[in-house]
């Protein structure tokens, strides 16, 4: 019960500036009632790695990450798997500004259960505002983490992964940009905020099609289907390949919703930045 709790409390602590451990094995833990059930791994230091299925909404976290300096609703890592250049992801803050949520947790869950090594790189995490770095060595997980996307529906090999993986940070590739951006509405919830991550392959008529939610958030807020529904609509704009042949080209794009009156100062700069991209006026 306390390595379970350790994944779920409310962590601050220090790490040094270089951070090398091997994780423990992979364990499960099961909550009939909750509808919840979490694979995850410790390491010796204090960061644990889990991916869970909560009432259908797959998550992955890392906890024990140093918290970021200003509260952000998301803050940037960089990752890299093996041998592979670093890759800058974004990643969610929990209430708990030590836990990361991934935005893309499918994808980083099937990554985990190759096992292997993994860094993890926190910019300015460590003290004097370096880059704080983990080289970690992961057990590989082909049952626990498997158990884990079987129980959200998630596929153990998915081909768009590589299509994420290549997208730039505002999820638009080169060559593409909105003609209609999506306009979801705030959805029937009891929740005051929340975001959803989509993704989506763009059609040959500039539309949007076999769009995926990768991550929501509160997983029961109706944030993702809201997101869906805006994304109907919307289309882009794909500049021609070379030989003049349509190629399908992955876009990723972050709705967030907030009621009126909890907007906060860095909700309105994110509302500014998202009508700029999208060619709206400010």
């Amino acid at each position: 019960m306390k390595r379970v709790i350790t994944i779920l409390a409310i962590m601050a602590m220090g790490v040094p500036a270089l951070a090398q451990d091997n994780a423990r094995d992979w364990d499960i833990h099961r909550n009939d009632r909750q509808k919840l059930l979490l694979a995850f791994s410790e390491l010796d230091n204090g960061l644990t790695l889990a991916v869970r299925c909560a009432d259908g909404n797959l998550e992955a976290l890392l906890t024990g990450l140093p918290e970021p300096e200003a509260r952000r609703e998301t803050r940037t890592l960089h990752v890299a798997f093996g041998e592979d250049e670093f890759d800058h992801q974004t990643w969610n803050v929990a209430m708990n500004p030590a836990i990361g949520l991934s935005e893309r947790p499918a994808p980083f869950a099937r990554k985990l259960r190759e096992g292997g090594r993994l860094q993890i790189r926190v910019p300015g995490g460590a003290e004097g505002g370096r880059d704080l770095r983990y080289d970690l060595t992961l057990p590989a997980s082909s049952a626990a983490i498997d158990e884990v996307l079987t129980t959200c529906r998630k596929p153990l090999v998915d081909p768009r992964d590589a299509l994420l993986s290549d997208l730039p940070e505002d999820g638009l590739p080169f060559g593409v940009t909105w003609r209609h951006a999506p306009r979801p509405q705030f959805p029937v919830t009891r929740y005051a905020r929340g975001f959803a991550v989509t993704s989506c392959l763009t059609a040959e008529d500039g539309r949007l099609r076999d769009c995926v939610v990768e991550s929501e958030h509160p997983g029961d807020g109706g944030f993702g289907e809201a997101a869906l529904r805006g994304i109907r609509q919307a289309m882009v704009d794909q500049t021609p390949s070379q030989d003049g042949v349509f190629r399908p080209v992955m876009v990723q794009f972050r709705s967030s919703f907030v009621m009126d009156g909890y907007m906060n100062r860095e909700d309105r700069a994110r509302a500014r930045e998202q009508r700029a991209r999208s060619g709206q006026r400010p």
